[in-house]
């Protein structure tokens, strides 16, 4: 557990780095190993799918130069959205870890559950520093507001 906690450690100083966007931090990682990490980008690339999941699975596609991330464990500060929950299951990632759940947009239980609609093995594990992953993203609207 101490692991994942690390991990989602540098998820959340990803989020704390975003500026723009909703601070939503990911990071993908093989063999105990960093591969890529990134917040969400959607203001600074002007893209909807700039969401910090697809730009590190993207991103470690690109450095593994296989779309294939199956020995893969991704840490998100935030519960993956639908689209970006199947792209996960796309990508064949062998393990997920959330920090807080997504009641409105969660698709790996909250609202839904993606891993119903394809044939899965993947491991999905939320509330890894769950408090302080929600405080990201509750600070981030009040200030909005």
């Amino acid at each position: 557990m101490e692991q994942h906690k690390q991990f989602m450690q540098i998820a959340i100083n990803e989020a704390k780095a975003s500026t723009k966007d909703v601070p939503v931090g990911a990071v993908l990682v093989i063999d105990g190993k960093i591969i890529s990490k990134s917040s969400n980008k959607r203001e600074q690339i002007n893209r909807p799918s700039g969401h910090a999941e697809v730009v590190v699975i993207d991103d470690a596609a690109k450095i593994l130069n296989s779309w294939r991330l199956q020995n893969a464990k991704l840490y998100v500060t935030l519960e993956p959205c639908p689209m970006c929950a199947a792209l996960i299951l796309q990508s064949k990632i062998k393990e997920v870890y959330f920090g807080a759940y997504d009641v409105q947009y969660g698709a790996f239980g909250s609202k839904l559950d993606m891993r119903n609609t394809i044939n899965s093995q993947i491991s999905v594990k939320g509330g890894i520093l769950e408090e302080e992953c929600k405080k990201l993203i509750v600070d981030f609207f009040q200030e909005k507001r």
